[in-house]
């Protein structure tokens, strides 16, 4: 809802100062048209060139978090360390009996009391992963804890794909505008004979052209790119935490010291209180 309200308070702000000012949108309506024609066309053809089906496809997804906002709230951050608890707990208790929840978590019982993690490929994969890793008698868990680094900062930069191409494209969207409004000159200038009241109206509606590839570039898609930017590193921290708990466990810390290092690792705006987690975790040993 709030990415709404930022491209209605651009378009009022910007717009509404426009004809405060006394300026007519006649001019700007009549050219539009055509100059996002020429812009907007330009722009997706470099985007084309630029990436590749996969990154063009992920990115048109990405758009959707702007509006959206992160995928993972204060509940799920809640969720995952009780699935965590349960699993690590589960491991101490009885090792084989974890493999069937590690290497088909998607008949867990344990992995199905918390749908939306599990509907996530990425979160479970690493959770199995790593839990795989410890039955394996790594004799030094940083080696693990390296892995994990590695394999997060690899999701990120891929994560983050979409991020850079919306600001390759806001970085040239000005130039795409220049080159329409050179065009627009272009074509005043064939029609040099006519009155000034007409070719005022021309050059008018060339430098439409200049002010709608500002416009886009620093009024919608680089904020787009900034604010996808900002929900894909948001949302990295869930994955974060689940290493900083697997990595606690490696080093053969208690159950709950694991989960409190998690839960100090959780963003203060989701993480969940010491007492809340407390009753969650009493309700989960109780189905258990």
């Amino acid at each position: 809802m709030i990415g709404f309200v930022g491209i209605a308070l651009i378009f009022v702000m910007v717009f509404g100062g426009y004809l405060a000012a006394g300026g007519k949108m006649g001019i700007i309506l009549k050219s539009l048209p055509f100059e996002f024609t020429m812009i907007g066309g330009a722009a997706a053809g470099a985007f084309v060139i630029s990436n590749d089906m996969t990154a063009i496809k992920h990115t048109l997804k990405d758009i959707g978090k702007v509006f959206k906002g992160p995928k993972w709230q204060p509940d799920d951050y809640r969720d995952l360390l009780c699935l965590l608890f349960e699993l690590i707990r589960q491991a101490r208790q009885n090792a084989v009996a974890l493999e069937e929840h590690i290497e088909t978590p998607q008949d867990s019982p344990i992995f199905g009391r918390y749908p939306r993690i599990l509907a996530d490929r990425e979160a479970v994969e690493l959770i199995c992963d790593t839990l795989r890793s410890a039955t394996m008698n790594y004799d030094d868990p940083h080696q693990v804890e390296e892995v994990l680094e590695k394999r997060m900062e690899a999701n990120l930069h891929h994560a983050l794909h979409s991020s850079h191409a919306l600001q390759t494209v806001a970085d040239g969207l000005p130039a795409l505008g220049i080159v329409a409004a050179v065009l627009g000159v272009i074509k005043t200038m064939g029609s040099i004979d006519q009155p000034p009241e007409i070719l005022g109206k021309m050059i008018g509606g060339a430098l439409v052209g200049t002010f709608l590839g500002v416009f886009l570039a620093y009024g919608l898609v680089g904020p787009f790119s900034t604010k996808v930017k900002t929900v894909v590193e948001e949302d990295a921290h869930f994955y974060q935490l689940i290493r900083e708990v697997l990595v606690a466990n490696l080093y053969n810390h208690s159950v709950n010291i694991c989960i409190e290092v998690g839960r100090q690792n959780t963003p203060g705006h989701h993480r969940p209180s010491f007492s809340d987690l407390e009753e969650a975790l009493k309700e989960v040993k109780q189905v258990a």
